[in-house]
């Protein structure tokens, strides 16, 4: 029998912290949000930028939230999330939106703890532009030429390059700058929702790793680091590994000097076009 071991979680993240599922309508109308006490809708998170809450709340966001409003936020059935602080409302009156969920929707109100739910909105943070493009650092030609060269073999933009990671065609309009040059340099900070990598462990040991495609109660599908998908049987696993580290190397100075990663985020930062297909 096949065990699950997750490796290096920051947080318990198990579902039964979650009472009440989080996802549907996370954000339809905020004038249906409850009055807050006055001076509270100012309260900021006190997760924001905590690297280990967003990688907790990366992972509540997949379990919980995905569903609805896709596995980038940029909505589904529900709406597109990467827009919240372009308006008024504060951290604390979309906390206050998930608690108590908004009436006549499908978004219901929430039992999770307080901090599952910081940790969600500090992930949803993230893809938040909150800044302008500065035109004025890195060169995007320059930037163009380093992706094709170091990041084409997992990334793609519009159907062309790798699938193992996300697909960047549109990330200039869901990442600000700030964002961007983390997540390359240390590119477990956050990882993307469908991207989180797995070990498959053989009955004779070998071990395959790669990110996962679908699993049911009897198998499971992953795409191996060479791209290639392989199932196996689950009476045939002696262990499923859920690791913490991105597949994606950090990209410390000794391989991206300072100069080129200002480029490449400038290259990345022009992509707003429509996403291709996922896989």
């Amino acid at each position: 029998m096949f065990r699950v071991r997750q490796v290096g979680c920051a947080r318990n993240i198990g579902e039964a912290r979650l009472e009440t599922s989080i996802p549907a309508f996370l954000v339809t109308v905020f004038l249906l949000s409850p009055v807050l006490v006055a001076g509270q809708d100012r309260a900021k998170n006190p997760l924001e930028g905590d690297a280990d809450a967003i990688r907790t709340g990366t992972a509540l966001f997949q379990l919980r939230c995905s569903e609805c409003h896709g596995v980038d936020a940029k909505g589904g059935l529900g709406p597109d999330l990467t827009i919240l602080w372009t308006s008024d409302a504060s951290d604390q009156r979309h906390f206050q939106t998930i608690r108590s969920g908004v009436a006549g929707t499908e978004m219901p109100r929430s039992n999770a703890p307080d901090n599952d739910i910081w940790a969600i909105l500090a992930y949803v943070r993230t893809l938040t532009p909150t800044e302008p493009i500065d035109e004025s650092i890195g060169n995007a030609a320059n930037g163009e030429r380093t992706f094709w060269a170091s990041c084409a073999s997992c990334h793609r933009i519009n159907g062309r390059g790798g699938h193992l990671g996300p697909d960047l065609s549109r990330i200039g309009s869901s990442r600000s700058r700030a964002v961007l040059l983390r997540d390359i340099r240390d590119a477990s900070a956050s990882i993307v929702p469908g991207y989180q990598s797995v070990t498959l462990v053989t009955l004779d040991g070998r071990r395959t790793r790669g990110v996962k495609n679908s699993e049911d109660a009897f198998s499971i599908r992953i795409m191996d680091t060479r791209e290639r998908l392989q199932g196996f049987l689950k009476q045939n696993l002696r262990e499923v590994v859920k690791e913490r580290l991105s597949l994606m190397p950090d990209f410390g100075v000794d391989r991206l000097n300072d100069r080129d990663l200002d480029d490449l985020v400038r290259f990345l930062s022009t992509l707003r076009g429509a996403t291709a297909d996922r896989r």
